[in-house]
């Protein structure tokens, strides 16, 4: 794989290991994982990891490696490369199942069983020798005809019964095992996907039983098996769908070995970041995408820095965005922030996660898709496996240190409580109005009473690390968020005004009235002092110029100062006679 001078092309959304050696993309070598999975593997193996972490990625790299036709080029100058007498044992000497279930999310169970049948169908037919294979018997060959047999009236569909289905994996390596003389691995990429796409769409039960039933025939009563390997999302509760598998080796995000094989640390994402002249890059890359910490090691999302580097080597000054959110829906941050409005307790936690501090919780990493959302214990439990919180340190391997990993996923956080907020503001549509009529109004006492309940019933997003004359910006935001709602205003923030930007500008053209905003952050509750300094902002920097050119007769000056959940409002009124 040399390389001709020309840079190596980022592999955008591709996971396949030989495409990746033999087409110029970069590869960030993960082949140690070979050797150490050789070297203590069980049965069974499962590896669990959020989305978009290199799971599909390091399954097709066991298949490349593993099946019989091996090419063993793809492997040159990469770690494994190195260990000779596991290569010589292992590389190419096996028949190889691999399937992903990725895209079994039918709307319904009829669907997703015909989406499995597909996968199976088709990996069946990467076989086709099988069909003729003279160390089958017939019957043999019958049973493999099973498995790609295509409805008749359809002429595309592939078609099994619930029987077939269910053992077409077992049944599979029986025939692979016939024909080589081997033992056969077994792959299986994103397992629980099927899982949780039934949850949503209300057929778990029809699903989990088809999922157990089949991997039961595969990987517990299967003489033909050598060793399997699954990764997914969840680890599910093994009375759910392992049941019976003796002692499956469960390799988590909390489990030390193979903690660096999934994600890239930080001397991978540095070693990519020089290759492409981007060193300079290297803080914003770690402050949105770093954070995250499987077993002992800290990591990146590697799907995240290898958007971010394609962007940069087509813009050199794009600033860092969310690219993991838009693969994947924010489910479990929207239940738990829905959920939260029941425990002031919950709120104000997550009111500390977001401001970058931690929360100790008891995890749990064997529940059931049926029941993630039942209690919002087991809602830290989803949101710690899934990726949107991660570990800062454990008591004993039974309560962690949770925190949100890093800016991306923060944003995440912060878009979904300012949509809450937002339905919570259009609810109550009678607070709203009196809220209007008291700012409109100049009535501050009113205005102080109102905001302050917003802001005991809202998540309020803050940042323990900004300075304090940032945090103002925190409390604007809130206020700009209900004034959006009154209709027939014209609500900015930041808006032109004067000699600089007011925090928050309104015009009620129908009514003839202006209002001005300045916030200020009452640190140590110096709320006298910090509403004075916001009306002497108001007049030094001439925010209501803008009001007065336009010919506004009122307009309402407020100044309000802020600390944790309590507020002040001063408010002051200007009215003006237009010149004829």
């Amino acid at each position: 794989m040399a390389d001709n001078g020309m840079k190596k092309k980022l592999p955008i959304g591709i996971d396949d290991f030989c495409k990746i050696r033999t087409e110029g993309f970069y590869y960030v070598d993960k082949t140690a994982m070979i050797r150490d999975l050789l070297n203590a593997w069980g049965e069974v193996n499962l590896f669990t990891r959020p989305r978009r972490f290199g799971k599909s990625l390091n399954m097709s790299m066991l298949k490349a490696f593993l099946e019989i036709g091996c090419d063993k080029s793809l492997f040159e100058g990469l770690e494994i490369s190195k260990e000779t007498q596991l290569c010589e044992k292992y590389m190419g000497q096996f028949p190889v199942i691999s399937i992903s279930f990725k895209t079994v999310h039918g709307n319904n169970y009829e669907l997703s069983e015909n989406e499995l049948c597909t996968i199976i169908a088709n990996e069946a037919l990467r076989f086709p020798f099988l069909a003729t294979s003279e160390k089958l018997t017939e019957t043999d060959r019958k049973r493999y005809g099973q498995l790609i047999r295509v409805d008749e009236t359809l002429k595309s569909a592939f078609v099994m019964s619930e029987a077939t289905i269910t053992s077409s994996l077992q049944t599979l390596s029986q025939l692979l095992e016939k024909h080589y003389g081997r033992k056969v691995i077994i792959l299986i990429d994103e397992y629980d996907v099927p899982l949780a796409k039934a949850n949503e769409r209300k057929y778990y039960d029809e699903m989990v039983d088809l999922i157990r039933k089949m991997l039961d025939a595969a990987l517990k009563s299967n003489q033909s098996l050598y060793f399997a390997v699954l990764t997914g999302c969840l680890r599910v509760a093994k009375e759910s769908i392992f049941t019976g598998l003796n002692n499956p080796n469960i390799l988590s995000i909390t489990t030390v070995r193979f903690d660096e094989y999934f994600g890239f640390t930080d001397y991978e994402v540095k070693e990519m970041l020089g290759y492409y002249d981007l060193m300079d890059k290297h803080d914003a890359v770690r402050d949105w995408y770093d954070g995250y910490r499987f077993g002992k090691v800290d990591v990146y999302c590697p799907w995240d820095v290898i958007n971010y580097c394609y962007e940069l080597s087509g813009d050199p000054t794009a600033y860092p965005k969310e690219y993991w959110s838009n693969t994947s829906g924010n489910d479990a941050v929207r239940h738990f922030i829905e959920k939260s409005n029941k425990t002031a307790n919950t709120k104000r936690e997550i009111e500390a996660l977001v401001a970058g501090e931690t929360v100790e919780k008891v995890i749990r990493e064997d529940l059931t898709y049926n029941h993630l959302y039942d209690e919002i214990e087991n809602i830290w439990s989803v949101l710690f496996m899934t990726g949107y919180l991660t570990q800062r340190g454990d008591s004993e391997g039974k309560k962690y240190q949770l925190a949100i990993p890093n800016r991306e996923i923060r944003e995440i956080f912060t878009d979904q409580i300012t949509e809450m907020f937002q339905k919570v503001v259009k609810a109550n549509t009678s607070r709203l109005t009196e809220f209007g009529e008291a700012i409109k109004s100049g009535d501050a006492a009113k205005v102080e009473k109102l905001f302050t309940s917003y802001l005991y019933d809202s998540i309020t997003v803050r940042d323990s690390v900004v300075q304090n004359d940032k945090k103002e910006i925190l409390y604007h935001g809130e206020m700009i968020g209900i004034l959006v709602n009154i209709e027939g205003w014209d609500s900015k923030t930041n808006a032109d005004a004067g000699d600089g930007y007011s925090d928050v500008m309104v015009k009620i053209e129908e009514e003839d009235i202006g209002i001005i905003i300045e916030f200020k952050y009452a640190r140590n509750a110096r709320f006298d002092a910090e509403c004075k300094d916001a009306m002497a902002q108001i007049e030094r920097m001439h925010y209501t110029s803008e009001l007065k050119h336009e010919g506004y007769h009122t307009i309402y000056k407020y100044g309000i100062a802020c600390f944790k959940k309590r507020c002040k409002v001063v408010c002051e009124k200007e009215e003006y006679i237009s010149e004829m």
